[in-house]
């Protein structure tokens, strides 16, 4: 009696039968419902994650030169900027990620667990990681030649063979900004006066709000004019250049047109990319040992071809200290003028001949052929040789990794801040190999 008065006023309740089955039981999520999560920020990241690698690699680097830099100092006043050591493992972290945008790198800060945890509650804003990322040049160049030199004395790689190979980013100039000189002259003599025009309303203009956005439209004019001016800069090289070719080339030279210039991104060059198609570009330059894949070098050239280009690299290695017996090249490179030069400085060059025009055989020996030259027909067409110089395809996998961390376009403007862009992926990469050689070394041990 006592139920029925209890549940008296409840609709009465039928359960869904189903043919044969019962019905279905699901867990669905419920967003309104209040619950308390207590947990420190270190517990959210696994410890075999690779972010605390990265992290345990960047504490052990030498940064006195990005500390001594900073003006906050104890006793005086200042806002403390973000540690050095934050700023790097971020985007290292990013390149890993195939992150190229700091805007995209600050929102990842707060959204992004591995980001946080990096970040340790320090706030991030865009503009600080932007400005870090291309201000420190001579640190990476630093950070990469110290690597190298740390897993060659640890008896990880050897250098005594290595790769150089082409890699070619599409640039940040748009297709329809290449201009011939004379198109050039007019739109520079255009921004100019536009400049003058701006610059004289911004200082009659009473109005203090109209006055900014005046302001910011004169200096929006004034880089547009810096811009066309640069790309004017970039003209004149192009026709020294033009000059040079016609010396050895004239009839090919002649059914060329005339040369353009970029008027966003003047260092850019169209070139031929791997797909067939034209587009701007930068011809990345990349050294490595191929045996350990590890990046030795790194280089920017705004030419279309890498013919010429190992001469180029294999002094920019020397410079470095280090003294390769074997330097192995695709056939774009091949130059025997190049092949000479390096035999001189007894590095032997390795490399395909190209294909000639009258159909004899390839590695034949001519009686122009230096000594060098000689030493390099004969190598190359020997069963030992052709052996060894399939260890070249080894660096290719260099070149995919850099697609896969997003190497594929620049979203920075200039042929300084694209090698800054390729150093931090070089950086990267061998942080990255350093980790995979040393786990070996030790699955060895």
């Amino acid at each position: 009696m006592a139920d029925e008065q209890l549940f008296e006023d409840l609709p009465e309740q039928t359960r869904p039968q189903g043919e044969g089955r019962g019905a279905v039981r699901l867990r669905v999520p419920e967003r309104q419902q209040i619950g308390m999560q207590v947990t420190a920020l270190d517990d959210l990241v696994a410890d075999d994650h690779l972010v605390r690698a990265v992290w345990a690699f960047v504490e052990g680097l030498d940064l006195s030169a990005l500390h001594d830099v900073i003006k906050a100092r104890e006793g005086e006043p200042g806002h403390p900027p973000a540690a050095p050591e934050l700023m790097l493992a971020l985007w290292l972290w990013a390149t890993i990620d195939g992150v190229g945008s700091a805007r995209q790198l600050d929102r990842l800060c707060r959204d992004h667990v591995a980001y946080r945890w990096l970040c340790g509650g320090v706030s991030m804003n865009y503009r600080s990681l932007s400005n870090f990322r291309i201000a420190h040049m001579a640190v990476l160049e630093q950070l990469l030649a110290q690597g190298v030199a740390s897993m060659a004395a640890a008896g990880l790689v050897s250098l005594d063979t290595l790769a150089q190979d082409g890699l070619r980013i599409r640039a940040g100039a748009g297709t329809g900004s290449f201009r011939r000189s004379l198109r050039l002259d007019e739109l520079h003599a255009a921004a100019q006066a536009r400049v003058e025009r701006l610059r004289a309303e911004v200082e009659t203009d009473p109005t203090a709000g109209d006055r900014r956005r005046r302001a910011a439209q004169e200096r929006g004019a004034r880089e547009r004019a810096e811009r066309i001016a640069a790309a004017q800069e970039r003209m004149k090289e192009l026709k020294a250049e033009r000059e040079r070719r016609e010396k050895t080339n004239k009839k090919e030279v002649a059914k060329q047109k005339e040369p353009r210039a970029s008027t966003t991104d003047a260092d850019a060059r169209v070139m031929k990319m791997a797909d067939g198609g034209w587009r701007p570009a930068y011809n990345m330059q990349i050294i490595s040992t191929p045996q350990h894949q590890v990046i030795v070098a790194v280089d920017i050239d705004t030419s279309g071809s890498d013919r010429g280009l190992a001469q180029q690299g294999i002094e920019t290695v020397r410079a470095e200290g280090y003294q390769p017996a074997n330097y192995l090249v695709d056939g774009g490179f091949t130059k025997k003028d190049d092949i000479e030069w390096a035999h001189a400085k007894n590095i032997r060059m390795w490399c395909p001949a190209g294909k000639n025009k009258h159909g004899t055989e390839e590695y034949a020996p001519r009686k122009a052929d230096g000594v060098g030259v000689a030493d390099w027909r004969q190598r190359m067409q020997s069963e030992d040789g052709k052996s060894f110089y399939r260890l070249r395809a080894e660096h290719e996998c260099i070149n995919a990794h850099a697609r896969r961390m997003g190497l594929r376009q620049l979203s920075l403007r200039g042929k300084i801040k694209a090698r800054i862009h390729l150093l931090w992926f070089a950086v990267v990469h061998n942080m990255m190999r350093f980790f995979a050689l040393g786990a070996q070394a030790l699955v060895a041990a």
